[in-house]
């Protein structure tokens, strides 16, 4: 992991927990924002810094199998809530997805617990009142209200941490997303997962999967279908997000 200096182009540091789950669509769009990206690869055994270090104007953490309590089967991931928990009392540009977002919640003392409904596949959520006006999840396109979005989750957040606001939802599960203070995001979904990456997944049997009630192959043909879709609900808010580690960067010179 380098570091490089934030003047140039705005370093993101990217937690992936899981080696199936790579920034991709997320990366490109960052990359498109003129953001540089260094990927810690949590899941191998990389050291996870306690601290944001020094030149990082953003963090985005990814998604992966373990719970977001599970620090027996993870045990890096007590080392990324303290590295969300600092990035927020300092203001850095925070952006969870799915697993990510869970340990987002739950490093500022939010809770996250099996859901009874998991949801596999191609999934459509609302806007909240607070969303509709949020500067990130106000830009999120698609026609109508239902935007379309990628998910593979059992887990969800059934207690926000203090201060948070849900930004999106669905009867399925309420907190779809969340924020909390200027620019720490927590998403349910997994905009980064172009159909590629889906596929793959959906050819392992894993519990989300088999609680679904759904197939594999049932719920890649779903995401294959709306990928042109996907691309541009997700890619506005991500650049958006990509827009807050710019101004962050911009503070601090």
């Amino acid at each position: 992991m380098s570091i490089s200096d934030p003047t140039m182009h705005p370093t993101v540091l990217v937690v992936q927990n899981d080696a199936t789950d790579p920034p991709l669509l997320a990366g490109e769009w960052l990359g498109e924002a003129g953001l540089r990206l260094s990927v810690l690869n949590a899941w191998s055994g990389e050291p996870v810094p306690h601290m944001v270090p020094p030149g990082v104007c953003g963090i985005l953490v990814l998604g992966g199998a373990p719970n977001a309590h599970d620090d027996a089967r993870a045990p890096w991931l007590a080392d990324v809530r303290a590295l969300i928990a600092d990035a927020v009392s300092g203001d850095v540009p925070v952006l969870g997805l799915c697993l990510g977002g869970q340990l987002l919640a739950a490093a500022l003392g939010g809770r996250v617990e099996l859901s009874p409904v998991t949801e596999v596949g191609l999934v459509f959520v609302e806007l909240t009142e607070a969303g509709l006006t949020d500067p990130l999840t106000s830009q999120l396109q698609a026609p109508g209200d239902r935007i379309p979005a990628t998910q593979w989750h059992q887990d969800h957040i059934t207690e926000l941490p203090d201060g948070a606001v849900v930004l999106l939802t669905n009867p399925a599960c309420r907190v779809q997303a969340f924020k909390v203070g200027g620019s720490a995001y927590g998403l349910q979904m997994h905009p980064e997962v172009d159909a590629d990456a889906f596929d793959e997944w959906s050819t392992e049997q894993d519990d989300a999967l088999e609680r679904s009630g759904r197939t594999g192959e049932q719920a890649a043909a779903e995401v294959r279908g709306a990928q042109g879709a996907l691309v541009s609900a997700w890619r506005p808010m991500i650049l958006g997000w990509g827009a807050l580690v710019w101004a962050y960067a911009t503070d601090r010179r």
